[in-house]
């Protein structure tokens, strides 16, 4: 059998598969798992604050950046990923599978990690496109696995560390004729590594146990060493250096590029793949959740309704018509949702701190938001007072120069900078002062 893993590794091996490249993608990888990390805790955060947390307002683009970037690098390490496990696949076949503690370690934490980060990346795609066809629930596994994923990243580079620290920099040495001189490690195994592999087994101490085993199975081990298989080896089909590392750069390229536009407009004319197109959909912009899945109907939004502001036993009503016969205000603010699209917009409507100020609320008191919706996770939320009392946040009531679409919040919807779309609450009913 070792004989076999031996063969296995040496047939694997190319001028591809070498510490140095498992290295470099090691980097390139690390680098995109803590930039989804960081980006991944912001947007939770948001979406569920601790209660002495207080967030920018500024730039009025932050979350649209922040969760673009979250969903491209997410994106980015599907070729990566696939790219690290094909340099490292021939270690699969080393021999013992595990020679120490060091080595278990080794082992635990790249399983871990390798199985949490597919199912996160593939999760996090479909949540994308907003298709749930696992058994759980997508926000609370995503947000933990984050960590089960970060912790057996720094337990690996823990134990990898010795060679990261030597192939983090390489200086390159050239023979008389230019040829690129290689370390030993960089070579692909030979015929004559799989025999020196070999002569390095030494014979171990036979114990009664021992005995009874090679009592039962010895005549296997007998026909596998007596008739080792035959394993035809390429001559030369070799994968170069060079040509790996131009696949793995224009897969992650094109597998970025053609889905980035749903985040950043300057892609938006080759967003081939992108769940959501810019300017596409009521008023000129995409949507998620429409009137109709929160079973929010005519009757809800028709004249009998009022918009309620609160703030202990101070109550004030709203109607569409008051709200438009207030001082109204323009800004353009993007929609970002948590699935990574985005689209700058322009909103009109009536200042939060108006509504606010009328029912005497003081400057650092936050706010409950309440939606028409009959339910779902979102129907009501909290806004900090850094949101509330900002010049830009509205209750819109137009949407690209015409009156908001039922499928975006009719007949009143909340917009601020720097929010998820989730909290910009559609079909509004209750503000309150907490």
């Amino acid at each position: 059998m070792r004989r076999l893993l031996l063969e296995l590794r040496r047939v694997l091996s190319t001028p591809s598969r070498n510490p140095r490249m498992a290295v470099v993608l090691g980097r390139l990888l690390g680098i995109a798992f803590l930039v989804c990390f960081g980006t991944g805790l912001y947007s939770h955060f948001l979406q569920e604050p601790l209660p002495w947390m207080v967030f920018p307002t500024r730039p009025q683009t932050l979350y649209q950046l922040s969760q673009g970037i979250h969903i491209t690098a997410g994106i980015a390490c599907f070729p990566l990923i696939l790219a690290k496990l094909y340099v490292v696949f021939p270690e699969l076949f080393q021999t013992p599978p595990i020679k120490n503690f060091v080595g278990f370690l080794e082992r635990a934490s790249i399983a871990i990690f390798v199985a949490s980060s597919l199912v996160q990346i593939v999760t996090g795609l479909l949540n994308t496109y907003q298709w749930y066809p696992f058994p759980f629930p997508f926000k609370q596994t995503h947000f933990a696995l984050s960590f089960v994923i970060i912790g057996s990243l720094a337990i690996h580079i823990a134990v990898k560390l010795p060679v990261i620290s030597r192939y983090w920099t390489r200086s390159r040495s050239f023979d008389a004729d230019g040829n690129l001189l290689l370390d030993d490690e960089d070579l692909p195994l030979t015929t004559a590594d799989v025999a020196a592999e070999l002569a390095e087994t030494t014979a171990e101490p036979v114990g009664p146990i021992s005995r009874r085993v090679d009592g039962l199975t010895g005549r296997l081990f007998d026909w596998i060493d007596s008739a080792p298989p035959r394993i035809e080896t390429p001559k030369q089909a070799k994968v170069s250096r060079r040509g790996f590392v131009a696949t793995v750069g224009v897969a992650t390229a094109a597998v970025v590029a053609l889905t980035a536009g749903q985040s950043f407009r300057v892609l938006d004319a080759i967003n081939v793949f992108g769940p959501r197109k810019n300017f596409v959909g009521p008023n000129d912009l995409p949507i998620n959740r429409t009137a109709k899945a929160a079973k929010v109907t005519d009757a809800d939004t028709g004249a009998d309704w009022a918009l309620s502001v609160s703030r202990g036993a101070v109550v004030k009503t709203y109607t569409r018509a008051d709200l438009e016969s207030m001082t109204l205000h323009s800004v353009d603010l993007p929609i970002a949702c948590v699935e990574g699209w985005s689209q700058m917009a322009s909103w009109r409507g009536v200042r939060l701190r108006d509504l606010l100020d009328a029912v005497g609320a003081h400057p650092d008191e936050d706010l409950r938001l309440t939606s028409l919706e009959k339910s779902g996770g979102y129907r009501v939320t909290e806004m900090g007072h850094e949101f509330a009392q900002d010049e830009l946040t509205l209750v819109a009531l137009e949407l690209n120069g015409d009156p908001l679409n039922m499928d975006h919040g009719f007949p009143a919807r909340m917009i601020a900078p720097g929010r998820p779309g989730v909290l910009q609450t559609k079909w509004l009913s209750k503000l309150e002062v907490i």
